[in-house]
């Protein structure tokens, strides 16, 4: 049974290595591109957000205001 797991687990080693000798790494000018895409929309996102929060957080103070008397 733990010669099996041996057998399995180094097949699995070998397997990964091949697969990524395969993969096509970006260059570093890609990377520098791709991760201020990245940052960019994400930064984006969060000033949607933020925007979209506080819109919402003032319109509910506005209707509680006209319950409160």
């Amino acid at each position: 049974m733990a010669e099996e797991a041996k057998k399995s687990r180094g097949a699995w080693f070998r397997e990964m290595k091949s697969e990524l000798k395969k993969v096509t790494w970006p260059n570093q000018k890609t990377v520098v591109k791709n991760t201020g895409t990245v940052l960019l929309c994400s930064l984006l996102i969060g000033a949607c957000i933020w925007i979209f929060d506080g819109v919402a957080y003032s319109l509910i103070q506005a209707v509680l205001s006209l319950f409160q008397g």
